[in-house]
């Protein structure tokens, strides 16, 4: 392991990034939408730990100027270089999945190795979707393909085909989904993780602002809890797939803005 695993500045930036959208655009709109549910006057700046947020220790980097297209992904791959480069530590607000595979290959050159702990709906696994195998429904697969994570657990998925079945196990990706969260199940995450977070991992009626809707997820406090049991260094993390153009309340935007503050409580736990 790095002697840097772990440690670094919590910074956020943003990756307004989403041409590898297979049904519905409208991510790169999020890290903006993010920050301003993170600012709102209708709740306060702490923790549930009871820390205020502004004396965590964390930065701010802004968002990453990427070209409309994939060439993106060597910008990204780039930007959060330069952030670990620089003493930050990554917590990438997306943006499609699809952004998750050029950061974890930055970080996977300062930090490995580590284990993926990846909360979504969708396994993310396929070799190829509609012909792109960079696909926001591809990342793990490439990332799997690299040896870029020692581990890969993925919790709350509940939309598995035969394909990505057949992926999972090739992979060796250790599966906690909805059935086996329910059933009391959780996973064990010693050492150094990253984490990957799509919102569209909480059932909708907590979360409506994503463009898959996939009822029967999990509950924003059975995710916050499973947030705050991370014991492991954090080496980097991801919050994506909020869709601000399916979100007229700003519903979504406060969740992704909770989980955001809670991240950073993870990342700055002594």
């Amino acid at each position: 392991m790095s002697p840097t695993a772990g440690s670094g500045r919590p910074t956020l930036l943003g990756v307004p990034y989403d041409a590898s959208s297979s049904f519905l655009r409208g991510t790169a709109l999020a890290p903006s939408h993010i920050r301003s549910a993170l600012r709102a006057a209708s709740s306060n700046r702490s923790t549930e730990d009871g820390r205020a947020l502004d004396t965590l220790g964390w930065d701010d980097a802004g968002d990453l100027e990427l070209p409309p297209g994939t060439e993106a992904r060597s910008c990204i791959e780039a930007g959060v270089a330069r952030l670990l480069a620089t003493g930050g530590r990554p917590l990438v607000l997306g943006g499609d999945h699809s952004v998750t595979y050029p950061v974890v290959r930055a970080v996977a050159r300062a930090a490995a190795p580590f284990t993926i702990l990846h909360f979504d709906a969708h396994a993310d696994l396929y070799d190829a979707l509609d012909g792109d195998r960079y696909s926001h429904a591809c990342p793990f697969a490439r990332i799997m393909e690299e040896g870029l994570a020692a581990r890969l657990v993925q919790v709350g998925v509940r939309t598995l085909t035969a394909h990505q079945r057949e992926q999972a196990h090739r992979f060796g990706v250790e599966m906690l989904d909805m059935q086996a969260f329910a059933a009391g199940v959780r996973p064990a995450l010693p050492g150094p993780v990253y984490v990957s977070l799509d919102l569209d991992v909480l059932d909708p009626a907590f979360a409506p602002g994503v463009s898959h809707w996939e009822p029967g997820g999990l509950s924003t406090r059975e995710l916050l809890t499973m947030v705050q049991a991370i014991e492991g260094p954090i080496v980097g993390a991801d919050l994506v797939e909020y869709n601000p153009l399916r979100d007229p309340t700003g519903l979504t935007a406060m969740v992704a803005a909770k989980l955001l503050k809670e991240m950073l409580a993870a990342m700055t736990r002594e």
